[in-house]
């Protein structure tokens, strides 16, 4: 029996474990095929996509934050202390929106409450950034997207 190996010597999966999962996916797509040939496919209703306007806003915001944030810590290190103020007000809004984002695609009745907070603190982040955006390309982004976010946000809250 032939073991499959990575660099550092840890066992992978042997010949046997990756046949049966073949044979698992196989048998698998087989039942698929057949179901849908007898017409016993189960089928779910669905209302459509739920606030992605909001979603995408809090993706962007997350995505261009992290960016940000990431930037604000390597200044900092070089010892930029101005970027301080940056760096925490990016982490709250990081904080926020992810739970935001979160609420936003499970439809929860905490959403409106939360995109309220969102607001504020996209603001402040909005506001902090402003301060450095001539001089980092991140921060500009981060100061965008957070603009973006804080009208959908107010949107949702109202």
């Amino acid at each position: 029996m032939a073991i499959i190996t990575n660099q550092q010597g840890s066992v992978l999966m042997n010949r046997r474990e990756l046949l049966l999962s073949g044979v698992a996916l196989a048998s698998a797509a087989i039942v698929g095929k057949v179901q849908a040939a007898d017409g016993h496919e189960h089928h779910h209703q669905h209302g459509g996509a739920v606030n992605t306007d909001l979603t995408a806003a809090t993706s962007d915001c997350i995505q261009k934050g992290q960016v940000c944030l990431s930037h604000c810590l390597t200044l900092l290190g070089q010892g930029d202390k101005e970027m301080a103020a940056c760096a925490q007000s990016v982490n709250q809004m990081l904080a926020v929106c992810s739970a935001l984002q979160q609420l936003a695609s499970q439809e929860s009745h905490y959403l409106k409450s939360q995109a309220k907070i969102a607001m504020d603190i996209c603001k402040e982040c909005e506001d902090e950034c402003k301060k450095h955006a001539d001089k980092h390309d991140a921060c500009k982004a981060c100061m965008d997207s957070c603009a973006a976010c804080y009208k959908e946000c107010k949107k949702i809250a109202a």
